[in-house]
């Protein structure tokens, strides 16, 4: 299991709480309070329906306790373990329409913040032995950004940077705008904070030789062609972190790392992840 720290439940509970009032809309779970007594308790567990990798563990907690701050929730796994089909996760027992309530809203974030978490896993497991590290990139679900990357780094993963306001990222349109990948880092490194990275993109290795004279801390090397990656990484000379990004799959991400390059960037842990299969299962 990776070392992760846990986000602050302030953090999570808005998120959580926006959530739950969307889901009860104007009038509240009808259904449970037409068929349920007001008194009556549930209990039930949080399982797994097949194997991967648990995060957001503290989705659920807060869902719950949002509805009923008494209930209890015991967690048999924490987040990062890998888990087998038929896993229990938590063990709960609470008020019965408050757990109902809170169901749909504890299992879509639990289901996704472990999917991110497993196809994660996956594609670390495929670069093990080669020291390039997988990161995510921003392509992140609106309003859920913190909670995914989050994710990640239960699935052994890195964060790239988290907006637009921790870290300068040169794009190609900026390059563009600037007359000249050179030009644009030497623009960023004379506003640039003793704390701030500077990345640029480059496409090709016609640029490579003038993005590294203007000393940025970061390349980028999209779209490279595995023959370019090793040229770039030869001459580089470990000048400059090299990234690289653009066709990564699981097909590809094995022979990307390979090539000797830092950094492997990958959307599809945040875009393209599909849903961990977890259910609350009653047990009474």
């Amino acid at each position: 299991m990776p070392d992760v720290h846990p986000l602050p439940d302030l953090v999570i509970e808005p998120i959580v709480r926006a959530a739950l009032a969307e889901d009860l809309g104007r009038a509240g779970d009808i259904t449970s309070l037409a068929c349920i007594d007001p008194d009556a308790r549930l209990t039930a567990v949080f399982a797994s329906r097949e194997r991967g990798v648990v995060a957001g563990l503290a989705c659920a907690r807060l869902a719950l306790a949002a509805l009923d701050p008494a209930a209890r929730f015991a967690a048999r796994a924490a987040d990062g373990d890998r888990v087998a089909p038929g896993a229990v996760l938590v063990e709960v027992d609470a008020n019965a329409r408050a757990l109902l309530s809170a169901e749909r809203v504890a299992l879509n974030l639990l289901g996704r913040l472990s999917g991110v978490a497993s196809l994660t896993r996956t594609y670390v497991d495929a670069v093990a032995g080669t020291g390039a590290v997988i990161v995510d990139t921003r392509k992140t679900t609106p309003g859920l950004r913190a909670l995914e990357k989050y994710a990640v780094r239960c699935g052994g993963g890195v964060n790239h940077r988290f907006g637009l306001d921790d870290a300068i990222l040169i794009k190609d349109n900026h390059v563009a705008a600037c007359g000249g990948v050179g030009e644009a880092i030497t623009r960023a490194r004379a506003v640039a904070g003793h704390l701030v990275k500077i990345e640029a993109e480059i496409d090709g290795l016609d640029q490579l030789d003038e993005a590294l004279a203007a000393h940025p801390d970061v390349l980028m090397l999209d779209n490279f062609s595995l023959p370019d990656l090793r040229e770039a990484v030869a001459r580089a000379k470990g000048r400059a972190i090299l990234e690289a990004s653009g066709g990564v799959n699981l097909e590809t991400v094995r022979a990307i790392a390979e090539t000797g390059v830092d950094v492997i960037s990958v959307g599809a842990l945040t875009h393209s992840a599909r849903v961990l299969d977890i259910g609350l299962d009653s047990t009474r």
